[in-house]
């Protein structure tokens, strides 16, 4: 048989909630930006508009870090150790698309 526990109802932390919907309104405007980019700017600046969506997406992916999975709020050292990898990836992703269209024009 099973005993009863008392469940203990903690209070909303007003400071929290008010962090999350703001956090929130941001990734929202900023993705409204990005739309708005995609459909106003001309494919003729192709590389612009690129540039424009990775640091977009550079912001949002930093807001999502620091307060959705609570990194902001870590020390230091806990920070560089995710952040330096994340770099190196996207160096290697960079120096990977400019080496694949270099080849892609020596190749046609």
């Amino acid at each position: 048989m099973q005993q009863n526990t008392p469940i203990d109802v903690k209070s909303i932390d007003k400071d929290k909630v008010k962090m999350f919907l703001r956090v929130t309104l941001y990734l929202f405007v900023i993705t409204v930006f990005e739309f708005a980019i995609a459909f106003t700017v001309p494919h003729e600046y192709k590389w612009v508009r690129i540039f424009i969506f990775v640091a977009l997406t550079i912001v949002k992916a930093y807001y999502i870090m620091s307060e959705f999975m609570h990194l902001g709020h870590e020390k230091g050292a806990l920070k560089m150790s995710i952040l330096f990898p994340l770099l190196f990836v996207a160096f290697l992703l960079f120096i990977l698309l400019f080496q694949a269209d270099a080849i892609f024009q020596a190749v046609y």
